[in-house]
This record gives structure tokens, sequence and C-alpha cells, in this order.
């Protein structure tokens, strides 16, 4: 039997609810779902105690506000995605090249050169960065006079202070910068080859092995030269 329903507004009488499917039922609440449950509710409510309109606009709104909550994330998640997609195919370019990261230690063969940068967080009447070896000995020291705050370039020709070429093996790299009279340490990088990258399962970033270093992220390199 058709006909209009008293108790339903007039602007809502015209709704027809979606019949139900042959297809499973899901956890999600749907459109035609949440207005079949508000017809519902509206047709069997209390005549004497009907549901105010305010009521009625809240829990639209309600719903209005889950389902763009969902689509957003949807959104964040396809974002996400292509970051990872770009970090991805921006690490792989780096294989083979140099890069600047922020590791002051380094595996060297007998006599080899070791490069990279110190970085000034003001300038300074004098800069000094010593190199030890694996048992904490100093090996090299050098200084580099007054500096500029910024990034002071270095290279370290992998010789003791007698000029003599330092064995092989797992070498430090520390500076200190002369600040209101007291030594300070400052950060070191250093240039490294990119031997291969790790991508990650669970969507962090990209991990560059580096040769004779530890790994670092690709957020940590300063510069790609």
């Amino acid at each position: 039997m058709t006909g209009s329903n008293p108790i339903l507004p007039p602007e809502l009488q015209n709704l027809a609810i979606t019949p139900a499917s042959n297809e499973p039922p899901s956890d999600d609440l749907g459109q035609d779902q949440f207005l079949e449950l508000m017809l519902t509710q509206l047709q069997n409510q209390d005549p004497l105690n009907p549901m105010e309109s305010g009521d009625f606009l809240a829990q639209i709104a309600q719903f209005g506000t889950v389902n763009g909550i969902t689509e957003l994330n949807e959104s964040f998640a396809t974002l996400s995605g292509s970051l990872q997609s770009s970090q991805a195919l921006q690490a792989s370019t780096m294989v083979g090249n140099t890069v600047l990261v922020p590791v002051n230690q380094t595996a060297i063969s007998t006599g080899a050169e070791v490069s990279g940068a110190i970085d000034l967080n003001s300038s300074t009447p004098n800069l000094v960065f010593t190199v030890t070896d694996a048992s904490g000995q100093a090996v090299r020291q050098l200084d580099l006079g007054q500096q500029q705050s910024g990034l002071t370039r270095f290279i370290w020709d992998g010789r003791d202070n007698n000029g003599n070429p330092v064995p092989g093996g797992n070498y430090v790299i520390e500076a200190a910068a002369l600040v209101n009279g007291e030594a300070v340490a400052q950060p070191v990088y250093l240039n490294a080859r990119v031997d291969s990258v790790t991508l990650s399962r669970t969507g962090g970033e990209p991990v560059l092995n580096l040769n004779g270093m530890n790994s670092v992220s690709i957020s940590e390199v300063r510069e790609i030269m």
C-alpha cells in the first residue's frame, strides 16, 4: 500500500529506500544504508515525542563528517604513496654518485683521502679538526684558522702528523671551533659514494648504503655532488 506518511516531513516522503542486494554485508555504512536507517527511525518515532529537526540535522552532519574524513584519509594515502614512489626514484638516481652526509666515521684503505665539510654555527677565529684511529689515538690534527659560519670544506690526505700514510682501517673525524675562548664541537659531514639503496616495506624513507660508512636515510643528505 502506498501513500503519504503523516509522520514524515513532506520533503522526505518521496525518498525511496534501495532494496537489499545479494552482496555480502559490509561493515561500512554507506549513504543508502544511512538514509534507510534515518527513514526507519522517522517512521517508528513516537508521534507524541517526535524527533526534533535539530537532532535530525545533527545526525546528517555527523554522517557527512565521517564520510569526509574517510575520503580525506584515502587522499592522504594516495599522496603518501606518490611521495614514497618519488623518494624511491630519487634514491635510485643517487647510486654511484657522491653525497655529503652527517657521518664522521669512515673506513679507508692505506693513505686514502677523505673529504667533507664542517658546519659552523657561527664564525670563529680558529677551527681545528682532528682524526683519530680505532683505538682513539689522534693521528692527525689540522688547524684551519679563521672561518665564517656555514660549511667549511676540508680534505684529509690520509697521512699522520709526520706525513706518513696511515694504515687502512676505521677513522673518526671531529671538529672544534673557538667560541668565546672555548673549544666547541661542530657537526662534521663526509663525502661518500652511494653503493646501493634499501627500500622500506613499511612505507619508511629509502636508505642509502654508503661505501665505507654507515647507512643514512635519504632525508639526511646535505648535498649531491
